[in-house]
């Protein structure tokens, strides 16, 4: 029997593995993908600092380093929002091998291609393992704690936990690897519109001096991100002159952060559990962040003997006191955001500063947004919103 099972080999699932391998425990990580990391769900970037939590990247993971952000409003106006301490645009393919591998040297076994269909229970109402496919072969293995650490796609952490996305709290998104473009290289570029990508944005995260990802998260409806897709390019033929190198679509988490995220012998962590940055949909720091979490109190759960839904509830504690709060703060600025006409979005840009934008990606100086917003009596209430 393993101390730990972990389904799920992204950045919450390695992230986990790898510090409960590393404090002696042992740890098996399924992966339903033939290659970890591939097809990848993501526009790729992160901001230097993050390495604080996912440690130093190794360059062959990293596709280009970038200054920060160029925000643009629906009517072409800009802020370049330059970030202190720059940011990475990584290859995932690559970057979530790595976080594997790490995992592997720790101590944990990982292995992909397996497809696990349903979770073990036992008579006492704790859950016990996991059952699955391997390459044809059906088999159930056992483990003192499950992790979840599946996506937001996944049905076990239903089964579990009774959890599932909303729709209204999911972005619906597609993206392009594209080469031959032209951009400034040095810049992710985020446009921001009703009319282009409603509720989301548009993005271009660089990978090269021609290359770069091309995406855009919009909430569900009938007209088909495609279709945004389509009307974005016709509008920049610097960057529809481009090849597709490759084509990715999902659907990404933008609020409704689990408040309960354990059973007896069970732990939901990562984007199953919609850590994810509501303003952006960014999703590799929380992730890992999250893993790591979970990782410290199931190992003091273990030490104890003890991994009942009442002593693994320590987890739904520190997550919600150190990022949970934090990225609701956040997720009230979507919220407002969301509410903006085109032409309210355009008057931001005289009205704030670079360093706002920055703030308030971070949760951070919403009271100046809300400010601004106060100014035009027809938003006073969206602004109170925020307070």
């Amino acid at each position: 029997m393993n101390d730990v099972i972990v389904i799920g080999a992204g950045p919450a699932g390695t992230a986990c593995a790898k510090k409960l391998a590393e404090n002696g425990f042992s740890v098996k990580v399924y992966d339903k993908r033939a290659e970890i990391g591939a097809p990848k769900r993501c526009g790729e970037g992160i901001s230097e600092a993050s390495q604080n939590f996912v440690g130093k990247v190794p360059e062959r993971c990293i596709a280009r380093r970038i200054k920060g952000a160029r925000l643009y409003a629906p009517d072409g106006r800009y802020l370049d929002a330059i970030l202190s301490e720059g940011g990475l645009v990584l290859e995932r393919k690559v970057f979530d091998k790595w976080l594997a591998e790490e995992a592997v040297k720790a101590g944990a076994a990982v292995q992909a291609n397996t497809f696990i269909s349903g979770l073990v229970k036992d008579t006492k109402g704790y859950f016990t393992g996991v059952k699955g496919e391997f390459l044809g072969n059906e088999f159930e293995e056992k483990a003192k704690v499950v992790v979840c650490a599946t996506g937001a796609e996944s049905p076990l952490r239903n089964q579990a936990l009774g959890v599932f996305s909303k729709v209204n709290l999911i972005d619906s998104c597609i993206q392009y690897e594209m080469t031959n473009i032209d951009m400034d290289a040095d810049l992710i570029h985020i446009y921001l519109s009703g009319v282009l990508a409603p509720r989301g944005y548009v993005w271009v995260f660089p990978k090269g001096e021609h290359r770069a990802n091309v995406g855009l998260g919009i909430i569900p409806q009938d007209k088909k991100p495609k279709a945004y897709m389509d009307e974005f390019l016709k509008l920049h033929p610097e960057i529809s002159k481009g090849s597709i190198l490759e084509v990715n679509a999902g659907c990404v988490p933008v609020g409704g952060m689990v408040k309960d995220m354990v059973a007896n012998g069970f732990v939901l962590c990562g984007e199953g559990a919609n850590h994810v940055n509501p303003i952006h949909g960014g999703g590799i720091k929380e992730a890992v962040i999250s893993g790591q979490m979970a990782a410290d109190v199931i190992a003091e759960c273990l030490k104890k003997n003890d991994v009942s839904k009442k002593a693994l509830s320590k987890y739904n504690d520190v997550w919600w006191d150190e990022r949970g709060n934090h990225l609701k703060r956040v997720e009230k600025l979507r919220e407002t955001l969301e509410r903006l006409s085109d032409e309210d979005l355009n008057d931001l840009v005289d009205a704030l500063k670079p360093e706002d934008i920055i703030e308030f990606a971070r949760g951070a100086k919403l009271s100046v947004l809300a400010k601004v917003l106060m100014r035009k009596p027809k938003l006073v209430g969206i602004a109170r919103h925020l307070l």
